[in-house]
């Protein structure tokens, strides 16, 4: 049996951790010697591990991977451990670095794909209801934007995305209000893993790319973040994938009324949200409303995320989304 002293163990990974807390673990990967990576415990901490698998072999720099396709290395055996049911990021090619105060980049690569996931819903029991209320929405966010993705949308990603939204509908609520619910916890992990294949596949739009500035500058939790601009981006969105979101709302209802979904969903999640104890507006976020142009600016640097939103959005209608929300 191995001994204690076989193990590397880095804990200081923060929520959207900074460029310097992933290079400090790709640098005790290194001095370690280490041979493989476990992720164990939410995004951050999975996206890390991501990370610090394909740095830690020494053969390119962290700051050279930002973007599509630019790793060229190898990377070491990598299993994640998810913590949390929410961000999927066991289950996906993307891996989010804080770069800046206020600024976040992405590196996105096949070579991030785990080679072994464990689902434990014991590890999720002592989840607080109110990361449990965010993160699951935030899978839900990620089933809805993966089935509404105006690109690389099809029949497998739209077929994980309908079975994600359904065990997380389901059982979000006996999970927050009892969380020692086992079988609700299972499902909800289930539900978060199959919303991570479907936005592997299909990617995501606007939703994260305007949630995303609410993490950078005012450090709000990413699902949380999510949660707060999702109502009003469905609303947005509602004529351009009117269709598509009928057929999201009939797996939460079990019907709606034609080109109705989207407003049905929009409205559901925000008593959703006021439910489970989330806050429901921007404001009350302690974020000034002379705050919302600069984070519609901001919004506007996420491309990679934009082009994936049903519905084009300008400067004009970011911020107009914002003030919504405010």
């Amino acid at each position: 049996m191995a001994s204690i002293e076989d193990y590397v163990l880095y804990q200081d990974v923060v929520a959207d951790p900074p460029q310097a807390t992933v290079e400090a673990a790709i640098e005790q990967a290194i001095r370690s010697q280490c041979d493989g990576v476990v992720g164990f415990g939410g995004g951050s901490s999975m996206d890390v591990a991501k990370l610090v698998a394909v740095a830690a072999l020494g053969d390119q720099h962290l700051t050279d991977m930002y973007g599509v396709d630019m790793i060229s290395g190898g990377r070491l055996p990598l299993i994640q451990i998810p913590t949390t049911a929410g961000t999927g990021s066991e289950a996906t090619a993307v891996a989010i670095v804080t770069t800046g105060e206020h600024t976040k980049s992405g590196v996105v690569s096949y070579r991030l794909f785990a080679d072994a996931i464990l689902l434990d819903a014991e590890l999720t029991v002592g989840l607080p209801p109110a990361v449990t209320a965010a993160t699951g929405i935030d899978a839900m966010v990620h089933a809805i934007e993966a089935y509404t993705s105006k690109r690389l949308k099809n029949p497998i990603s739209d077929m994980l995305a309908l079975q994600a939204l359904g065990l997380l509908s389901a059982n979000i609520k006996a999970a927050v209000i009892n969380g020692t619910d086992i079988v609700a916890r299972e499902k909800m992990l289930l539900g978060a893993m199959l919303a991570g294949q479907a936005f592997a596949n299909a990617p995501v739009g606007a939703v994260h790319a305007l949630a995303y500035p609410l993490g950078g500058i005012y450090h709000i939790p990413h699902g949380l973040s999510n949660s707060l601009v999702l109502p009003h981006v469905l609303r947005f969105n509602a004529e351009y994938a009117a269709t598509m979101y009928d057929e999201l709302a009939a797996v939460v209802f079990g019907s709606v009324e034609p080109n109705a979904g989207a407003y049905q969903l929009a409205d559901y999640f925000y008593a959703l949200a006021q439910e489970l104890g989330l806050p429901v507006a921007l404001r009350a976020m302690n974020i000034e409303e002379g705050g919302l142009s600069e984070l519609a600016e901001q919004s506007m640097l996420q491309e990679r995320l934009l082009i994936n939103n049903p519905r084009t959005v300008a400067l004009d209608e970011a911020l107009m989304i914002y003030q919504q929300a405010y």
